[in-house]
């Protein structure tokens, strides 16, 4: 079930991004300009006209990773690069769509000719390696791989109230655009953040006037499995909150061997080795943050950044500022790691190396099929837990980020081929389907002092985000969170016998 190293694979270069369509700020680093002219402003008529064409802000593509859900072993660490290949293209296409806004208010067709025909062009390359790589080791690629080379220039709508303000956030589970949006269409202005690329005013909610939608439990998809039955334990690990500073860009269970794979910057605590070429022996013979020594697990998750005018170390870094993730990179107050029981039986040992990633990264473009983003205030947890909005708090009330993890496992594999099949969510009754087995079920609660943001106008500002890729706009229900089980033998059998006894163990 071990995972071995795989070849170093390095990313298509990024795009070196034209100065002319950049803003200098906080030390010279180069971000995004906000390329979206307001509808609003009074400007001359050929400004009026660039407002109206120059209406798409970003790239759909279809996420060709999720439908390889069976993929040989012998295959997987090449697929798993040109999968990494492929995301790379896209923030090429999209680094290529943000800079080249001129060119598009004078050509209606260039985003279709100059963006998007040559971004299928090499995907269909990539799509194609794939399948044989695939087929060369005796598997069956999908038919529908044939079909997710195209993607689409989306005009993103961001309605704003007639005061300005956000919206009133009600409606909890309002699906992504769907694809196929129409260049000729007008859409009103997008942008936002300091970089331009998001977040946008639409994107956050004051939490005061949130409907309240908590009363069983934390998120629609995350609902913790325990209860008054069953396995009532809990195991809390105490790892820190990053203070150390270890970050990097890379995700070594998407994308093994790749360099900044995931394009936007991680925050570890547990494990001090995770990069994108560790393998389990170097996971196993790592240093830990935790204070149990017997918990060598990998923590990560995006890391959340205010957007102030300042900047941080990697303003100038692929996966940084120069993929449209800027500001001030915020340290969680409090980061608090519990695995939970389940409340219909005992739960079973995680193995070792077990990877479970929960949520989706690219949610803003995929729809919410494998969202899991739960945002609130302190003090207003166990009301209200935003899904698709960042929280507004009053004075004195802290962001908090809250995910529970997927607490059913295969019994089999520590990984699957889209890194999801191999776990699941519990039933609604609790148990878990297919023959699946319970384990402990992780949750990871993130405290954050931030200064809250204000509307102005239609406008946020000082606003805070998650690092995303760039094409998903830093969007609030991109939240994910990431997992590998290096409890050792030991620690792991305490784990679950104060679970499955009821203790509240440390």
């Amino acid at each position: 079930m071990g995972r071995n190293v795989r070849k170093r694979r390095s990313p298509l270069a990024v795009r070196a991004v034209a100065a002319s369509a950049a803003l200098a700020i906080g030390g010279g680093g180069l971000v995004w300009a906000n390329f979206y002219a307001s509808a609003h402003e009074e400007n001359s008529g050929q400004n009026s006209t660039k407002a109206a064409t120059a209406q798409v802000a970003t790239i759909y593509c279809p996420d060709v990773g999720q439908q390889l859900t069976d993929v040989p072993d012998p295959a997987r660490g090449e697929v798993d690069g040109e999968l990494a290949t492929l995301d790379q293209q896209i923030t090429d296409a999209y680094q290529r769509l943000a800079t080249t806004r001129d060119a598009q208010a004078q050509d209606a067709s260039f985003v279709q000719n100059s963006v998007l025909q040559p971004l299928k062009d090499n995907r269909a390359v990539i799509i194609d390696r794939i399948q044989l790589e695939i087929s060369r080791v005796g598997g069956n690629a999908p038919d529908a791989l044939d079909g997710l080379a195209s993607c689409t220039g989306e005009a993103v709508e961001q309605p704003q109230t007639n005061d300005g303000q956000a919206g009133d956030g009600q409606d909890q589970n309002t699906e992504s655009p769907a694809p196929g949006g129409d260049a000729g269409e007008a859409a009103p202005p997008v942008g936002g953040g300091q970089g331009g690329n998001g977040p946008v005013a639409a994107d956050f909610q004051d939490i005061t006037t949130a409907q309240a939608n908590n009363q069983k439990g934390v998120g629609a998809n995350g609902l913790t499995a325990s209860g008054k039955t069953g396995s009532t334990g809990t195991f809390t690990t105490k790892c820190g909150t990053n203070g150390n500073d270890n970050h990097n860009t890379d995700n070594v269970i998407v994308a093994p061997g790749v360099t900044n794979g995931a394009h936007h910057l991680h925050d570890y605590v547990g494990n001090q080795n995770n990069d994108a070429f560790a393998s389990d022996a170097d996971l196993a013979a790592a240093d830990t943050t935790c204070q149990n020594q017997g918990d060598k697990s990998s923590y990560f998750w995006p890391v959340l950044r205010v957007q102030d005018g300042t900047q941080d170390f990697d303003q100038n870094n692929a996966g940084g500022g120069t993929e449209g993730n800027v500001g001030k990179i915020l340290e969680p107050v409090e980061a608090q790691i519990k695995f939970f029981g389940n409340k219909t039986g005992d739960v079973v040992a995680m193995p070792t190396a077990l990877r479970i990633i929960t949520g989706d990264a690219k949610a803003f473009i995929n729809g919410n099929a494998n969202a899991n983003a739960n945002w609130s205030c302190t003090g207003f947890e166990n009301k209200v837990q935003l899904e698709d909005k960042y929280p507004i708090c009053p004075e004195g009330s802290n962001v908090v980020r809250t995910t529970n993890f997927q607490s059913c496992w295969d019994g089999q594999n520590i990984d699957s081929a889209n890194h999801r099949t191999h776990v699941a969510f519990v039933q609604a009754d609790g148990t878990c389907a297919n023959g699946f087995k319970a384990i402990p079920q992780l949750r990871v609660r993130l405290v954050y002092d931030v200064p809250a943001p204000t509307i102005e106008n239609g406008q946020v500002v000082n606003p805070f985000a998650v690092d995303s890729f760039p094409e998903n706009l830093h969007k609030p229900i991109t939240d994910h969170n990431d997992f590998i089980n290096f409890f050792d033998t030991n620690t792991m059998n305490k784990v679950v016998d104060c679970i499955n006894t009821g203790q509240k163990c440390t």
